[in-house]
């Protein structure tokens, strides 16, 4: 019988395509004239997811491949992949979005990213639902867990970041739905009265 967390999570692949689209999303949001404020929150969204879905990837998705497929090259290629992923990562947090290279090196993590993703998508994760078909949903149960251990402490930051990402001209439109939303509510209520 399956847990509660095994059958309200998505399967393991599942979620690691959820990431994928997840930082490939915020990585289109940015553009080089936003201001410095947006770029940096951004950025900030796509380090942690990144640092977040590698170390799942690391703790949880790799050894059950490997217990499988122990010579599995994409598995073996992606570690140095997730420590070149955190160099970059690194060097972005130590920089200003005002800085000259923060564009460029922003660019460089999205490349490394790219590469890594398409490996993991066209043949890595495939190869694990053929594998692993059995566990699928129990690892995905498993990366749930650890997920929200390891987002919970930052929260507060995820969503400031969130909300700092998205440009003015929504916040103000997304604003305006809500007051206009309230006056319809507030004339219907009294309506009624």
């Amino acid at each position: 019988m399956k847990s509660f967390t095994e059958a309200i999570s998505p399967s393991i692949t599942n979620m690691i395509r959820m990431d994928h689209t997840h930082v490939l999303a915020t990585f289109h949001q940015y553009e080089i004239d936003s201001s410095p404020q947006t770029k940096q929150a951004l950025v900030n969204t796509a380090c942690l997811a990144l640092e977040i879905h590698a170390q799942l990837e690391e703790e949880i998705f790799y050894p059950a491949m490997r217990e499988f497929a122990a010579d599995t090259k994409i598995v073996q290629k992606s570690v140095p992949e997730h420590d070149e992923m955190r160099r970059l990562i690194a060097k972005l947090r130590s920089m200003e979005p005002t800085d000259t290279a923060y564009d460029q090196t922003f660019m460089e993590l999205m490349r490394d990213v790219l590469h890594h993703v398409a490996d993991e998508e066209t043949t890595l994760l495939p190869d694990a639902e053929r594998l692993l078909s059995d566990r699928l949903g129990e690892l995905g149960a498993q990366m749930t867990k650890r997920r929200l251990q390891l987002a919970a402490p930052r929260a507060g930051e995820i969503a400031m970041n969130t909300m700092r990402g998205f440009p003015t001209s929504s916040m103000l439109a997304a604003a305006g739905v809500v007051l206009a939303g309230t006056y319809f509510a507030k004339r219907a209520f009294e309506r009624r009265m």
